[in-house]
């Protein structure tokens, strides 16, 4: 007897945090394969892509505010 595979509500428990980062990450670039993609939206609840989008734009906008004023500091 084969054993079946598990409802997806059971396989959007499982996946952790750190999958969820990754796929917003590699979303930013933009280099997602389409079965990724569609393995993630499968697995992967809608609330925890826009936090985890909204944290990486976060972060990507201090550190581009910590690279300029790196090199405004150093070129005065």
């Amino acid at each position: 007897m084969a054993a079946e595979p598990p409802p997806a509500e059971a396989r959007r428990r499982e996946t952790g945090f750190l999958r969820v980062v990754l796929a917003v990450f590699w979303s930013f670039f933009g280099v997602r394969k389409r079965g990724h993609l569609a393995e993630d939206a499968a697995s992967i609840k809608p609330q925890h892509f826009i936090v985890a989008g909204v944290l990486g734009a976060a972060l990507f906008v201090l550190a581009l505010i910590v690279i300029v004023r790196i090199v405004i500091a150093n070129a005065t």
